[in-house]
């Protein structure tokens, strides 16, 4: 390994910051773990929870310090509070921060009109906040920003990793691009992009944009060491994967749920693959003054793809699965082209797991161990409707027993897919 770096993880307490945190510790630099904490509120006050019990950051830190020697330093911190966050870098003084530190669900900021401000006032004030701490106490800095595959939309040509060079009235320029996301959430990441763009031209800054796809998976080799050190497996419809409702379906005996027509594709890869890059990442910074995207990912499926690839893992061990379509509450398209360039990463070393390899051992079989845990009020779906925000299924959550009502309506939505 090269030299050991100075590391700030903001979103430490997420599904990837904590394993992130871990991970370089173990590699030998010095890492400092930054959160807020908002996630767990929002799973108080959402009803909803992580499938895998988690532990608090202060028993993460201390069980990872007493079973590794390794230290991590935490700090509850919130990236809006511009005057913590400066005395934070100006304390430690980073060679690098690691940015995973945003509202991440798209579900989320459709709900309303207060869940889209609060989504985008973290994520893209947040970022500012950080790019202007980089810039006046460490512009050499390198910023690591998970970006998201999903900025780009599903347009009909191939899309390229970050930029595109565009021949128009005989002139050529190589430009951002082009961008059309489907949520506030996602807006908010092309406001991001577009600032961190802004600053490295303007300032010089190091920036690396990872446009990251679909991660599944919760194990790795420093998740799997004790159970305090967990990460967050999502099930709901409100923060969790379509691919991880798949499996919990299918362990509790209900059918594969799929929106629309079930043609929407997009890139996925397994978190120790997310690890893998951002590793890479680090090591191999760009020049002053050099924003680069990568997109980051290692294989891409359709959601119907995903739910046979569920049903037949689930049919070898004897078990057989449903599979019904419901209407997609999504304002989307639901079969398009999708060729997604996503060469950088594997020209720098990266080698991907795939999940043919990983999803019996892995996902099902974890899911298999937790089931008992599964509330299926919270794979009652949809839950939030793009074109009308949150129906009543968000603001009850908190208070299952008001939700007799739901399992009638999803009962009958199923009924109407099969017919």
């Amino acid at each position: 390994m090269e030299e050991s770096k100075r590391v700030i993880v903001f979103g430490a307490d997420g599904y990837i910051g904590w394993p992130m945190a871990m991970h370089l510790s173990k590699l030998g630099h010095s890492v400092v773990a930054v959160d807020n904490l908002s996630r767990r509120s929002w799973d108080r006050e959402g009803g909803t929870y992580s499938l895998i019990p988690i532990a608090s950051m202060e028993t993460r830190v201390s069980r990872w310090e007493e079973l590794t020697g390794n230290e991590i330093i935490w700090r509850n911190l919130d990236l809006c509070d511009a005057e913590a966050l400066d005395a934070l870098i100006e304390e430690f003084r980073p060679n690098a921060v690691i940015h995973f530190a945003e509202q991440r669900s798209a579900p989320f900021s459709m709900i309303s009109r207060d869940h889209a401000v609060r989504t985008q006032v973290n994520n893209i004030v947040g970022n500012l906040n950080l790019l202007f701490s980089i810039h006046s106490i460490v512009p050499d800095c390198h910023l690591i920003k998970l970006g998201s595959m999903g900025e780009y939309g599903s347009p009909n040509i191939d899309i390229e990793e970050g930029y595109i060079t565009i021949e128009h009235n005989g002139r050529s320029d190589t430009l951002p691009f082009p961008k059309v996301p489907a949520s506030f959430y996602h807006l908010s990441k092309v406001a991001d992009s577009q600032n961190i763009h802004f600053a490295s031209r303007t300032w010089g800054l190091r920036a690396t944009d990872l446009n990251q796809g679909v991660v599944y998976g919760v194990q790795t080799d420093d998740t799997v060491l004790h159970p305090d050190l967990a990460t967050r497996f999502d099930f709901d419809s409100i923060w969790g994967t379509a691919l991880n409702r798949f499996c919990v379906q299918s362990a509790v005996g209900e059918p594969l749920t799929v929106y629309g027509k079930g043609g929407q594709t997009r890139g996925y890869l397994d978190i120790r693959d997310t690890m893998a890059c951002i590793t890479l990442t680090l090591e191999n910074p760009p020049q002053e003054g050099e924003c680069r995207v990568f997109n980051q990912f290692t294989e891409q499926f359709s959601i119907n793809d995903l739910a046979g690839v569920v049903s037949s893992a689930r049919d070898k061990i004897g078990l057989s699965t449903e599979i019904v379509h419901l209407e997609n509450p999504r304002v989307e398209l639901e079969e398009h082209y999708y060729n997604p360039r996503h060469t950088k990463l594997m020209d720098l070393g990266l080698k991907p797991h795939y999940l043919s390899d990983t999803l019996v051992t892995s996902l099902i079989a974890l899911v298999e161990q937790y089931k008992a845990r599964v509330d299926s009020v919270l794979l009652e779906i949809p839950s939030v409707d793009w074109r009308t925000g949150g129906n009543e299924i968000w603001k009850k959550y908190a208070n299952k027993d008001e939700f007799s009502f739901n399992s009638a309506r999803i009962a009958n939505l199923i009924d109407s897919a099969r017919r």
